[in-house]
């Protein structure tokens, strides 16, 4: 019995021992575990904390890439290999870049709640067409949501954070001054070739990556460019035109600092060229421009030595007579005037007398010298040809005043330069510092240049001038006008002023053309001194009078870039 008991305490104490023993043992290990628990949490939210800011970094720097701006692209700062090279002016200011752009694709695989992201679609491009989102969206096929996306577009897209759209860069031209160089720079196409304008004549040159980081540097000046653009366009207003053009030239180079047609287009936008109204009027436009033929004929008889400038010529009162045509004058002059009056006062009847004493050959090959038969070479394909016709019976006299011949602006002024710089033919050119070598050919004396010039002055500062309103003080400004009709169009009117002012010792040829002007009744014009309502549709009261606005501002412009006078005057430090 006593043993038993023994035995029983024995137990009992052992299994008091052993559960005392479990249990502070377990009581240890679980304080060990939780001990461990947390801090394996511990480090599952650290970890899960640093993931969630490693992938919110990560997504903002991609989306950040991918929703960078063009002028980001254009400033190198992401990956940018140009296809083509830029264009700038004279002064460097961009004309033409090419830039990464993108469109936008969908797999429509990848979209899990396809009515969802149709509203989303629609909520961020609403000009898509519905019906054909929701077409291709119920099939597999890869299909392209828009293509040549904006800025914008592009933007709001990504911010959609859908999977399933795609966006397939590509390179496209971008003109940053809109519809200013429509008619010059021309555009490309899809695949980033020359199609017109600058662009189609200079592809080679623009695609060579031999030429990668030159850009095509061309003659042109944009703030003078705006400015002639701005003139003509409130000289079609006040005149109600239907079109207008001007060209500025350096008459000793060649050289093209601005050339305007009006109207114009967006060349950033590809439109159907075909309508006449966009033809470039200065390069492609054929006109007969009347009397500024006159000049030549003068030129001619002065080179050759037939007349002087106060040589007399008769016989101007009476009509005269050819085939079936009769040859006048709009207003009476006197019976006998002076070569230079003829010029000056734009006699018809006494300049066809000039003609007559110098001859159909001498005058003949005079023209072909001063490239007015032929088409002109220049920096674009879209260049117009004077209308061919034969040298018959009285062809000399209609000739001589300019009625019977056609030419293009381009090569009337360029003609115009090579009379007053001294008798050089200049070629015309786009391209800067293209003509600084060329020894050009001279085609009459510096004598008669002079000559020339001189008389040009007087049309301006003459009372009997037909140009008095271009002459702007400080310009020395000279011209001959011409008032025509269309060859084709006897109902309308092409009226022209060529003339050449100096700035900074510069001479530069303008030409000012306006396409079927009628008379502004309500302008004011400062008429040498007096102020009259308009009252007159010739040259002289509408192409003059915008020439005299453009010079008023370019001049200034004109003065101020030239380098090589504000060089000669710079005052150097003396120690």
């Amino acid at each position: 019995m006593v043993k038993k008991k023994q035995k029983k305490n024995i137990n009992t104490n052992q299994q008091s021992f052993f559960f005392e023993d479990y249990l502070s043992t377990n009581q240890k290990f679980n304080k060990e575990k939780k001990f461990i628990i947390n801090e394996d949490r511990i480090y599952i939210l650290f970890f899960s904390f640093f993931s969630l800011i490693l992938i919110f970094l990560i997504k903002i720097i991609f989306v950040s890439f991918q929703s960078s701006t063009y002028s980001e692209i254009i400033n190198n700062k992401y990956n940018y290999n140009p296809t083509r090279n830029d264009i700038v002016d004279r002064n460097g200011v961009l004309l033409s870049r090419s830039i990464n752009a993108y469109h936008a694709a969908v797999k429509p695989n990848l979209i899990k709640d396809k009515k969802k992201f149709l509203v989303k679609i629609k909520l961020a491009l609403p000009e898509l067409d519905t019906q054909y989102l929701i077409k291709n969206l119920n099939q597999k096929k890869y299909f392209y949501l828009k293509k040549r996306l904006t800025d914008t577009q592009r933007d709001k897209l990504w911010k959609l954070g859908e999977k399933g759209i795609f966006f397939e860069p590509f390179q496209t031209r971008v003109y940053p001054h809109s519809d200013l160089y429509s008619h010059i720079i021309g555009q490309t196409d899809y695949d980033n070739y020359g199609i017109s304008g600058v662009e189609n004549y200079y592809d080679n040159y623009l695609r060579d990556k031999k030429n990668a980081g030159k850009p095509l540097k061309l003659s042109l000046d944009t703030s003078i460019q705006y400015l002639v653009k701005n003139e003509l366009e409130e000289a079609m207003k006040i005149f109600k035109a239907e079109g207008a053009a001007s060209i500025l030239m350096d008459s000793n180079n060649g050289e093209v600092l601005a050339l305007v047609s009006l109207p114009d287009f967006n060349i950033n936008k590809r439109i159907d060229l075909k309508d006449e109204a966009f033809m470039n009027k200065i390069t492609k436009g054929v006109f007969e421009l009347g009397s500024i033929f006159k000049t030549f004929t003068v030129a001619l008889a002065l080179e050759e030595e037939i007349v002087d400038t106060k040589t007399i010529i008769k016989n101007i009162k009476n009509n005269i007579k050819c085939s079936i045509h009769e040859i006048s004058d709009i207003k009476q002059f006197p019976e006998a005037m002076t070569v230079e009056d003829i010029l000056i006062q734009s006699s018809n009847i006494g300049t066809v007398n000039i003609a007559r004493k110098v001859g159909e050959k001498k005058y003949k090959k005079f023209l072909k010298q001063l490239n007015l038969l032929n088409s002109p070479k220049f920096e674009l394909d879209e260049i117009g040809s004077p209308i061919p016709f034969n040298w018959n019976k009285c062809k000399l006299e209609t000739i001589s005043f300019g009625h019977g011949i056609t030419t293009t602006p381009l090569q009337a002024a360029t003609a115009y330069a090579s009379l007053i710089n001294g008798g050089k033919l200049i070629s015309p050119t786009l391209e800067k510092d293209k003509n600084n070598n060329v020894n050009f050919q001279r085609i009459i004396s510096e004598e008669t240049s002079k000559k020339i010039k001189d008389i040009l002055r007087k049309v301006v500062t003459d009372e009997k001038g037909t140009a008095s309103l271009a002459n702007i003080y400080g310009y020395n400004v000279s011209g001959k006008t011409g008032t025509s009709q269309y060859y084709d169009d006897e109902n309308k009117n092409i009226n022209t002023f060529i003339s050449f002012f100096t700035a900074s010792n510069t001479n530069y040829i303008l030409l000012v053309m306006l396409d079927n002007p009628q008379i502004a009744k309500n302008l004011i014009y400062n008429y040498r001194g007096v102020k009259i309502k308009g009252t007159r549709n010739e040259a002289g009261w509408n192409a003059v009078y915008s020439t005299g606005k453009i010079i008023e501002k370019i001049g200034p412009i004109l003065a101020i870039n030239n380098k090589e006078v504000l060089n000669h005057h710079v005052v150097k430090k003396t120690y």
